[in-house]
């Protein structure tokens, strides 16, 4: 058992795991990210329990998957109803806190923080409704996805970058304070909304760039990439079928690597006013992001699905009893960050909390094997039916509600190109592992669940004519920021 430290959470929003230094990048700039890395473990094989911002925030603070907790997209969110590391935490003696992105129901929850500083929750506690909307045939076409990427991404400001700027701000000065008075244990969250689109940054951070040098993502043309049913209705109703310009994606690239240094300047900054006020003794560093981002991979942006750049999430830990300078390949996922920082306490996980779907990271941090395989579901906004991942080792399953599953192997296949599941070796490999994604839950009776929650949810917000009469929102702004909503127009079946 660690001893009790202080604890500094760093949570992003739609950092994909491979856009560091440290995890192998050739052109980003992350130095105070590789240099938290090598002052303690860096996770090469982290995931998002859900690839869409509130069910994977959800599952980061109750250590549940969707499937347990009903958190399954951006209007049925986490509202504090279920026990989270925070609530945990503060009943262990901590005083806690969060400033920035929540992307909870509201601060009138109790959702485990002592305060609640420039929270980000969803729109009006009401959120994207249009992702309730994903069984229905009237799905909407997210056209806004469309421009989000292609119109914006470039030199600016927006509000999003002011708000970090404005949780940097907030997050030292609640440092200052604590250092000042020191009394008992305390643990902050800071959140930003980097590296989230709009990929809109100042000209020095896009100075630091060539587009020239960007590497184009992997495959990214019809013919090259991987057509399953899935893919192809995402892509429809987030409307990239059409995103195939090398120099367009070229220039996202740019844009996504200058915000993604943004976001890494806004930590160090953090990070130099623990070290000034000689915090870091005592407190341990924890940093990922809610999910990945695919920029173009497979034809796709944002996260949305299962395959490694929107699933896939870094995860790094440092302070005192974390490992210096390791790399651990063990497959792990956020839902293991509930016991991991109730243990960090001192203290023992709570009977009630038996059926958290992860497992404490302090055994693999001290050599010990992982004793489950990692799993991920997605039931929200481009998804006809739920999808569930497994990954045991190097083999990955991808399985959909009524399509085919696929199969990959990623020691030889990191990409997710090569789908082996009509290959005999993939046959067996897929239902081997199906066996164990039901051993954890039965996708069909989920998928029914998910969809007749999201039904209920829409009735209740007005219907389906309703919500598309409303439009689509784009992105959730920030407090004090008037919402930019787009018009919604149902995807042809």
């Amino acid at each position: 058992m660690p001893k009790p430290a202080n604890l500094l959470f760093f949570l992003s929003d739609n950092h994909a795991r491979g856009m560091l230094g440290c995890y192998g990048h050739p052109a980003v700039k992350t130095p105070t990210l590789d240099g938290l890395a090598l002052s303690g473990t860096r996770f090469t094989n982290a995931y998002s329990a859900s690839p869409i911002c509130c069910p994977a925030r959800a599952a980061i603070a109750t250590g549940r998957y969707p499937h347990q907790t009903g958190y399954w997209d951006n209007a049925i969110v986490y509202d504090g109803r279920v026990a989270s590391w925070m609530h945990r935490m503060r009943d262990a003696g901590y005083e806690t806190a969060a400033i920035g992105k929540l992307h909870f129901r509201a601060t009138e929850d109790d959702n485990g923080f002592d305060e609640e500083i420039v929270p980000m929750h969803i729109l009006n506690g009401k959120g994207g409704v249009s992702m309730l909307l994903r069984w229905s045939d009237e799905e909407p076409v997210n056209k806004g996805q469309w421009e989000l990427y292609l119109e914006k991404s470039g030199i600016g400001t927006t509000h999003y970058q002011e708000y970090d700027l404005q949780i940097t701000e907030h997050a030292i000065a609640w440092l200052e304070a604590r250092a000042a008075h020191s009394g008992k244990p305390w643990a902050l969250l800071v959140s930003y909304v980097s590296s989230h689109p709009p990929f809109t940054v100042p000209q020095r951070l896009w100075d630091m760039y060539d587009e020239a040098s960007m590497k184009l993502p992997v495959a990214f043309r019809p013919g090259e990439r991987p057509e399953h049913p899935a893919d192809q209705h995402l892509r429809k109703t987030m409307g990239f079928q059409a995103m195939t310009d090398p120099a367009a994606l070229r220039l996202i690239a740019r844009a996504y690597c200058a915000l993604t240094t943004h976001l890494d300047e806004q930590i160090g900054r953090v990070m130099a006013a623990a070290k000034r006020l000689r915090l870091l003794d005592s407190t341990r560093i924890v940093y990922t992001s809610d999910h990945g981002e695919a920029l173009g991979a497979h034809g796709l942006f944002g996260k949305y699905s299962l395959y490694e750049p929107s699933v896939g999430v870094p995860l790094l830990m440092s302070g005192p009893e974390i490992p210096r300078d390791v790399v651990i390949n063990t497959p792990v996922s956020h839902v293991d960050l509930f016991a991991t920082l109730v243990a960090s306490t001192g203290a023992r996980v709570n009977p009630e909390d038996r059926s958290i779907g992860g497992e404490s990271l302090w055994p693999i941090l001290t050599g010990h094997p992982r004793t489950q395989p990692v799993f991920a579901e997605y039931h929200a906004a481009g998804s006809r039916t739920g999808m569930f991942m497994l990954r045991r080792g190097d083999e990955k399953l991808i399985y959909h509600v009524g399509a085919p599953p696929q199969f990959f192997d990623l020691a030889a296949d990191p990409d997710e190109i090569h789908d082996l599941v009509q290959t005999p070796a993939g046959r067996v490999g897929a239902a081997e592992l199906e066996r164990a994604l039901r051993r954890i839950c039965d996708p069909e009776t989920v998928d029914r669940r998910a969809k007749s929650d999201q039904r209920a949810k829409a009735k209740f917000w007005g219907g389906n004519a309703q919500i598309l009469k409303e439009g689509l929102l784009v992105y959730t702004p920030p407090p004090g920021v008037k919402a930019e909503i787009e018009t919604a127009s149902p995807s042809a079946s």
